[in-house]
């Protein structure tokens, strides 16, 4: 399929999610791959999905970042909204967990710390993400993160306040934080949570809360906390404890605070046979990011 005479779509999709379904393309005009998402028509027009599709494309527009995929470009076709953006070659922190098993501590420090470097550029512009789950994170060839799908975010403070629609509440249960689910508001501290939820996630090989319907996740969430992960380093157990906490005033004050915390874990990294390229290969990007990391602030 070719949409706006530019964009030459692969038959079947790369994924579906809440919002749409993600495809692989080429762009005719440039000659580079990308990737498409489709707004779903479930039925009909909504003008509440729309009015979110629109939204998460100009977070995609307005947060330029390293860790986030850029936005190329934005459009309908077939009265279907639709965005264009960079193509991501990569493995879901779900999918590494899965074939892999727990990762070792510093690939969960190192994956937990990039996706802060994103969050604490996306806080800084009052943009809270509310949907930080595993498939949401890819770790590329080189060991970058990418944090995707955006479709949740809010943009502005104000727009923070209300989470729930026609009675439901958006997200995905196994990763949201008790104040979303009691209150229908989400915060920076709800990111900080949710990413508590992966980092936990990663280093056991198995979701922290798990239960027979969304409202028995939604009551662990709520009322237990979870016990310390074997194996782990002390300091880091206590931090993870305090990412959990249920009152977010007691969790990390921001994505900045958790990074600097995170950190003397993120050392070490031993290999990932299959999912990152060799050491010896030449790597643009960490030949880049280890010349940035020596910058003095």
């Amino acid at each position: 399929m070719l949409i706006a005479d530019r964009y030459e779509l692969d038959e079947l999709p790369l994924g579906q999610g809440g919002m749409g379904a993600v495809y692989g393309g080429h762009d005719r005009r440039l000659g580079r791959r990308v990737a498409v998402k489709f707004l779903r028509l479930p039925g009909g027009r909504d003008e509440e999905l729309e009015s979110r599709f629109t939204r998460e494309a100009r977070i995609l527009a307005t947060l330029q970042h390293a860790g986030v995929p850029a936005l190329y470009d934005f459009g309908t076709y077939e009265e279907r909204l639709f965005q264009v953006i960079q193509f991501i070659d990569g493995v879901t922190v779900a999918d590494l967990a899965a074939e892999h098993g727990p990762l070792p501590v510093p690939w969960a420090a190192a994956i937990a710390a990039q996706a802060c470097a994103v969050l604490s550029a996306a806080h800084a512009l009052s943009i809270c993400h509310r949907d930080l789950k595993p498939t949401n994170l890819m770790l590329c060839p080189d060991g970058s993160v990418k944090v995707l799908d955006f479709g949740l975010a809010m943009l502005r403070e104000a727009d923070v306040a209300q989470f729930t629609r026609a009675g439901q509440i958006l997200g995905t249960p196994a990763y949201m934080a008790p104040e979303q689910i009691q209150r229908g508001t989400a915060g920076p501290r709800s990111d900080l949570y949710a990413l508590g939820c992966v980092l936990h996630e990663m280093l056991t090989g198995r979701q922290l809360f798990t239960g027979p319907t969304a409202y028995a996740v939604f009551e662990k969430q709520v009322k237990e906390s979870p016990a310390e992960v074997p194996g782990v380093p002390a300091e880091l157990n206590e931090l993870l404890a305090e990412m959990l906490e249920k009152d977010p005033d007691h969790r990390p004050a921001d994505a900045n605070a958790l990074y600097a915390r995170l950190g003397p874990f993120a050392r070490d990294l031993p290999p990932l046979p299959g999912f990152l390229q060799p050491a010896s290969a030449p790597s643009p990007g960490r030949m880049y990011a280890r010349i940035l990391g020596r910058v003095q602030s």
